[in-house]
């Protein structure tokens, strides 16, 4: 089971990995985790990470990338895992594509067993719930502001992904619980 999970901030998608994961036994990976962990551990990497961190700056993409793969090299992912938040660009996509074909020896990325789930949920939906969550940085403005940006940087993943036949589209504006029992429907064939 390897899978991507996408959807905009408040869509639920960190609370669905961390459900499915812990109820399929596989790691659930975010970059964020990611990151803190190398830059903890004191890895080249996470200090190669922690010096762009310290200047305010992203972490490059290639950077990013040895990071990830160094992940999903270890023992625990081998028999499967959910990514959450990464990639976020179609030159992370097309870079991670490469990485999971050198690994399971295939082609392409459309030969990989790679699901990428995108939770659907309406803007309004969205704002309402990250209001609601009553974080310092979460006015309406900002979050409309970080919508925006996520429309535009993902909406070319779900196109990727799609013409691929690998997206699964889920409408996360419902209860946890169905979301979560429509993602098992839909994911367990793929294990």
């Amino acid at each position: 089971m390897q899978l991507i999970f996408m959807g905009p901030p408040g869509a639920g998608k960190g609370t669905q990995a961390q459900l499915l994961a812990a109820l399929w036994k596989i790691p659930h990976i975010s970059t964020g985790d990611i990151l803190r962990a190398c830059v903890v551990a004191k890895t080249d990497l996470g200090q190669k990470a922690q010096s762009y961190m310290d200047r305010g700056e992203l972490v490059p993409d290639e950077l990013l990338m040895d990071i990830v793969q160094e992940r999903m090299n270890q023992p625990d992912a081998r028999a499967g895992w959910i990514l959450d938040g990464f990639p976020r660009t179609v030159a992370q996509a097309a870079f991670f594509d490469k990485l999971l074909c050198d690994v399971e020896g295939s082609t392409s990325g459309k030969d990989c067993a790679l699901r990428a789930v995108n939770l659907d949920v309406p803007d309004n939906v969205l704002v309402a719930r990250l209001l609601s969550r009553g974080r310092q940085d979460d006015n309406e403005e900002t979050i409309r502001r970080r919508l925006q940006v996520y429309r535009e940087q993902t909406e070319p993943l779900i196109d990727f992904y799609s013409g691929r036949q690998q997206l699964v589209a889920v409408d996360g504006d419902r209860a946890m619980e169905l979301v979560t029992a429509e993602l098992q429907q839909v994911l367990s064939g793929d294990s």
